[in-house]
């Protein structure tokens, strides 16, 4: 039960270049706490988010949808306004499995362009939708000069079920998770909770939460 939640290690070795967790595998620095935001940004959520991580003094990586910038510039504006880093999610969330590598090849790059030209902003990290690993992956990475980001804790806050996330968190909760949250229609009813939640917990034993930029250097 507990691979639903947290990927198992050897899967992650496998995958050579990838972050799974908030501890650097190159040094063992890290140790803190990463919170990111997949799907956004999304009205009617996105504030909601935004504004509980400034009223906790948070900054977390905003793993965004290139449509959704387009559709909702002001967000994502304030997003980085307020000091998020923005990642790259795909242009229009499709699985890269699923797709040819000129298709997955215009997603990564189209999502680069339009932050960059719309909004002068470089992303430096990426995340495939629903975690679907590809062999086209390594390539376009370079290619684009991103960082492949995954997670180590996923709480299912997508279900709407702040009694599975809560039991997720308890158990599974580590010094240097990389925690896996949306910014969707799906979560924004829990989301603060879930956020509140993961503050307090990680107050309770003693855990950090930090920036993206110690986090992931």
């Amino acid at each position: 039960m507990k691979y639903k939640y947290c990927p198992p290690f050897i899967i992650q070795k496998l995958i050579y270049g990838s972050r799974w967790s908030s501890t650097n595998p190159a040094d063992g620095s890290g140790s803190k706490i990463l919170l990111t935001f997949d799907d956004g940004p999304n009205p009617g959520s996105s504030e909601l988010i935004l504004s509980a991580l400034e009223n906790n003094k948070l900054k977390a990586v905003m793993f965004c949808v290139g449509d959704n910038i387009i559709k909702y510039p002001e967000l994502t504006n304030e997003m980085i306004r307020a000091g998020h880093n923005l990642a790259n999610h795909t242009f229009n969330h499709k699985q890269l499995p699923q797709i040819s590598l000129k298709e997955a090849d215009e997603q990564i790059g189209s999502f680069n362009r339009i932050i960059e030209e719309n909004h002068g902003y470089k992303a430096q990290y990426f995340r495939p939708p629903y975690g679907k690993l590809s062999w086209k992956l390594p390539r376009l990475l370079k290619k684009h000069n991103l960082k492949n980001v995954m997670w180590s804790l996923m709480p299912f806050d997508f279900t709407n079920d702040l009694t599975l996330v809560k039991s997720v968190i308890k158990k599974y909760l580590k010094k240097d998770s990389l925690i896996n949250l949306h910014d969707s229609n799906k979560s924004k009813d829990i989301i603060v909770d879930t956020i509140n939640f993961i503050i307090d917990e990680a107050d309770r034993r003693g855990f950090k939460i930090g920036e993206p930029a110690e986090c992931l250097r």
